[in-house]
């Protein structure tokens, strides 16, 4: 009999998914029907017919439809084959149909992408965010870690306390420097140099004589505050140029505070343009890096204080300069990562590698200073050892210096590297940590480049002086290279640039191994945004 309820309506004819197929002739595909929906007498009276699911349910079905050519666009729900066998229904295809936002397989079997939180219930939106600090370290990762740095931070601080000179006097220069004091330049005079007291008669000078800078000057501090005071100095090409209105400092020897010979023109006043950079450095620190540049700025405060309380005084009272300078750069490194990037895994792997580099960059710059039989004897070095009175570790110091200029590039390489690993295991939790290291490794690759070469231009900027001095010397290329000034930079530079070189595969593979042991739920403390339904 003729059914009004399968009748085609406008939009064509449609396929109603049931739970009975009629009858139809052989060789036919069976058309699919679903009853009327029957009064409650006669759902009372069938109790086999009562559903007794009471979990989602199915809505009308507005899916496949046949199209005007009499195909059937693919539906995923539960269908009927032409040879009247049923289609295989795994449950998740029906998820459009009864809302289900779970994990669902893919018909081909390949494992499903699943969300990232379970749905919130309650709410009609979903919470997340994109931001935020590193999540904390998983409870295995936090033991390893501990394990590992916790020895070398307990290293550090004895070795701090153990060569700090406890009790020693300051060391104070046995030749004489004087006492700083300011003045103002109101007025100069060029002419000949002429003692306290001494005129010039007639116009005849020596051809041969050098000028000399009369220079009237006012003192603003010390003990002749306030008067005048008139110095000669002599114009030679190792001398500055004063000129009327300069600010300079005098060195007063602590004599008569009205003799003239008590003074002497050393430099300029450069307070207010230091201070002036200092603080357009720090205003862009801070408008870039926020609160964590804030941080990088007291961790530079900090360790300039590590430097001028600790390794100065430690390095003047005689002990060790390349312990002293490895105790040191380790207290820097450990204030300066944890303080500027946080107490995390990653910053952690960073402290392994930095580590690891300065190791490796002091034994090579000992091995090879003492086979080039470098003194570390140069001019500033000369000096220091004349004014203490005694001697000192030169070769220590040239190598104390090596270790604490490659750490802030060190430093660079490796938080960069700890922060690709990282990012790389977020970004696919299924990498292993052989992955994770090459990956990272092609990253590096393109970072040590640029790091090598700030670090031998660093150098070769300091050494300007003495290239140019080497370069007009006359000697052989061989000789300007083997020369002790020339041979201290190579060193130092080639050094250097090796423990950077070293850096980047062994911060990558602590980096990898560490970041694979994380589970992923700990990898960030980013949480994707889920929707959700009441």
């Amino acid at each position: 009999m003729d059914r009004p309820d399968l009748d085609d309506d406008e939009t064509g004819p449609i396929r109603r998914i049931t739970d009975e197929v009629s009858a139809s002739p052989a060789g036919t595909p069976r058309k699919p029907v679903r009853r009327t929906p029957p009064d409650s007498a006669r759902r009372a009276a069938d109790p086999a017919r009562r559903r007794t699911d009471t979990g989602p349910q199915r809505v009308p079905n507005t899916g496949a439809q046949r199209v005007p050519n009499g195909d059937k666009r693919t539906d995923t729900g539960p269908q009927r084959t032409a040879n009247g066998d049923k289609r295989a229904d795994t449950g998740p295809q029906r998820a459009a149909r009864r809302g289900d936002t779970g994990p669902q397989r893919v018909p081909n079997g390949t494992k499903p992408r699943t969300a990232a939180k379970k749905p919130e219930t309650g709410h009609g939106h979903g919470h997340g965010h994109g931001h935020g600090p590193a999540a904390p370290a998983s409870k295995r990762v936090r033991l390893l870690l501990i394990w590992l740095l916790a020895p070398l931070a307990v290293a550090t601080v004895v070795g701090m306390i153990v060569l700090y000179p406890w009790g020693k006097p300051d060391p104070t220069s046995v030749v004489p420097q004087g006492t700083p004091v300011a003045a103002n330049i109101t007025a100069t005079n060029t002419g000949p140099c002429l003692a306290q007291g001494q005129v010039q008669v007639g116009d005849q000078t020596d051809p041969n004589a050098k000028p000399c800078l009369t220079a009237d000057l006012t003192m603003t501090d010390g003990p002749a505050s306030g008067k005048q005071l008139k110095l000669t100095v002599p114009i030679e090409p190792s001398t500055p140029r004063f000129t009327t209105g300069d600010a300079v400092v005098l060195a007063y020897n602590g004599g008569n505070a009205g003799d003239p010979a008590s003074f002497q023109l050393v430099d300029f006043q450069r307070g207010t343009p230091l201070l002036v950079l200092a603080a357009l450095f720090a205003v862009a620190v801070l408008v870039l890096g926020r609160w964590q540049g804030l941080a990088a700025l007291v961790a530079l405060g900090l360790s300039f204080l590590v430097i001028a309380l600790f390794i100065l005084p430690a390095i003047l009272a005689g002990e060790n300069p390349l312990v002293v300078a490895i105790a040191g750069s380790g207290a820097i490194m450990f204030i300066a990562l944890y303080l500027t990037h946080g107490l995390t895994a990653r910053t952690s792997a960073a402290v392994l590698g930095t580590l690891a580099s300065l190791a490796l960059i002091g034994v090579l710059s000992a091995i090879f200073s003492a086979a080039a039989s470098l003194t570390g004897l140069d001019d500033s070095t000369s000096t220091l050892i004349g004014s203490l009175g005694h001697g000192i570790d030169s070769r220590g110091l040239l190598l104390a210096g090596v270790v604490i200029g490659a750490l802030g590039v060190l430093d660079d390489v490796t938080v960069t590297q700890t922060s690709a690993v990282w990012e790389l295991r977020r970004a696919n939790p299924d990498l292993s940590w052989q992955e994770l290291y090459r990956s990272g490794l092609r990253i590096g690759r393109d970072h040590v480049g640029s790091a090598v070469n700030t670090l031998v231009m660093a150098y070769a900027g300091a050494a300007l002086p003495v290239l140019l001095y080497s370069s007009i010397s006359g000697v052989g290329l061989g000789a300007l290279l083997g020369s002790e000034e020339i041979a201290q930079e190579i060193i130092r530079t080639l050094a250097g640039s090796v423990g950077i070189v070293a850096a980047v595969p062994v911060t990558t593979i602590l980096a990898a191994l560490i970041a694979s042991r994380e589970p992923a739920g700990y990898l960030s403390s980013t949480t994707k945004a889920v929707p959700s339904h009441p």
